[in-house]
């Protein structure tokens, strides 16, 4: 059977990373999606470095799929859980196979070694290697017809950048994109990057934002929006639409109470300013309120956070499809 076409989009959705949400949709004037299907690093990853729900669950909730995202690996794995979609996020991971080296994590689309090479991650371009073994499992649940239909109208979502960013700088919206068209991608939306110097982590020794990195995030942004168009006349039958996400996250810093934040500066976690992923356990002293927290930690965002942040990707970027 012939490989379903996908379309994505993709979208940067907090101060370190790049989300592309990839939707399959049938051919009616209404998508309907049968599971959700995660890959990428930690802001999706079922270790959940928040308060509660990252993005990624928010959007399943959304889809009326399921209020939390399991992950694919998990022993304990439902054939439920299965039909709905599930999650083969990894910490640290990115597009780069080096920044996946360095945080040994599963890669996220096969590219940027370095990335990958930091955090011993699976880069996001080799986690769908593992999305087989699901297809695999799923056929046995439902039969091969049945499965192919969920896979061709899944929404799939791809979290990364933030950590190529941290080890190799830029990454290459042009292979990237290309990649998802070679694998029948072709509604593709792109957004920028948000402000980078705003980041708590960034923050360790100065009091505000960054100028130079939020500088550099302005110049990507213009970059990109100028390249799409040309990458979209190389790609028969695609769209790709560019989505500025940079001042969405300068607004909640600059004006937090419209938002019910109260804190900016600094994560719930511990100090809020080194403290991130693993670092915040049962051990270590949390803020009394969260939700009046724009990050958790000095990287993620808070559940309120990702709340707010789901919202405005259903109203703004769902919507333009």
């Amino acid at each position: 059977m012939a490989p379903a076409h996908l379309n994505f989009f993709t979208l940067p959705v907090n101060v370190l990373a790049t989300i592309s949400l990839v939707l399959s949709k049938n051919d009616t004037a209404q998508p309907r999606f049968s599971a959700i299907l995660i890959f990428g690093d930690s802001l999706v990853d079922t270790g959940r470095f928040s308060d509660g729900k990252v993005i990624s669950d928010f959007l399943a909730s959304a889809l009326g799929l399921k209020e939390t995202v399991p992950a694919f690996l998990d022993p304990k794995l439902t054939n439920e859980d299965i039909l709905t979609g599930v999650c083969f996020a990894s910490a640290g991971s990115g597009y780069d196979d080096l920044t996946n080296a360095v945080y040994n994590s599963i890669p996220v689309l096969g590219y940027d070694d370095l990335t990958n090479a930091v955090y011993n991650s699976i880069p996001v371009m080799k986690q769908p290697d593992i999305l087989k073994s699901y297809i695999d499992k799923l056929k046995s649940v439902v039969g091969e017809i049945k499965a192919q239909e969920i896979i061709g109208d899944s929404m799939v979502v791809v979290v990364a950048g933030s950590n190529d960013l941290l080890i190799n700088y830029y990454g290459n919206p042009s292979r990237r994109n290309l990649a998802l068209y070679d694998i029948g991608c072709r509604s593709i939306m792109v957004a920028g990057f948000p402000p980078l110097g705003c980041g708590q982590g960034q923050n360790l020794i100065f009091t505000t934002c960054l100028d130079p990195k939020n500088s550099d995030s302005q110049t990507y942004n213009i970059k990109l929006e100028e390249l799409l168009p040309e990458i979209q006349a190389k790609l028969p039958g695609s769209k790709l639409v560019y989505a500025n996400l940079f001042t969405l996250f300068v607004d909640m810093v600059i004006n937090p109470i419209k938002y019910g934040f109260l804190v900016t500066t600094r994560g719930c976690c511990g100090t809020g300013i080194f403290e991130t992923g693993p670092l915040c356990s049962s051990l270590t002293p949390v803020c009394s309120n969260p939700a009046q927290y724009v990050s958790w930690d000095s990287i993620h965002p808070t559940q309120a956070a990702a709340g707010y942040t789901s919202q405005y990707l259903q109203t703004n970027a769902l919507s333009q499809f």
